[in-house]
């Protein structure tokens, strides 16, 4: 039985950490973002978000999408610098088609900060990112 579910692989769909400029506060913010670099659109994009740590645990963090369009990206959430030093997780899952599809990002503690930056795709900034 357990072998006639198959699992399709998820590629071309990314979250990354971005340090960026809030005019409204005028503060650098760290802001996590889902990256849809496919050439079709994901429907019903559910995200849920948590960080550990061997003595921590955060609270849980869901957000849905109904859409996300090819060649996009959206903002997950705003997080909070302490929340690096953890590690932390982003399960996402969606539809493609009539398929659904499912990954797990992680990123470990201490590995969000300014030297971990590089080019993201479609995006016009720095960040750091999780394939």
């Amino acid at each position: 039985m357990k072998e006639d579910i198959t699992i399709p692989k998820v590629e071309g769909v990314y979250v990354a950490i971005v340090n960026e400029y809030n005019d409204i506060y005028k503060t650098q913010d760290w802001n996590a973002y889902i990256i849809n670099d496919k050439d079709v659109d994901l429907e019903m994009v559910l995200i849920v978000t948590g960080g550990y740590s061997k003595d921590k645990i955060t609270s849980t963090f869901r957000k849905k999408l109904d859409k996300l369009p090819k060649k996009s990206y959206a903002k997950i959430e705003l997080m909070h610098e302490d929340l690096f030093k953890i590690n932390n997780t982003f399960k996402v899952s969606f539809f493609e088609g009539n398929k659904m599809f499912d990954k797990t990002y992680l990123f470990r503690e201490n590995t969000i900060n300014l030297k971990a930056l590089q080019a993201l795709p479609l995006m016009q900034v720095k960040g750091v990112l999780v394939k």
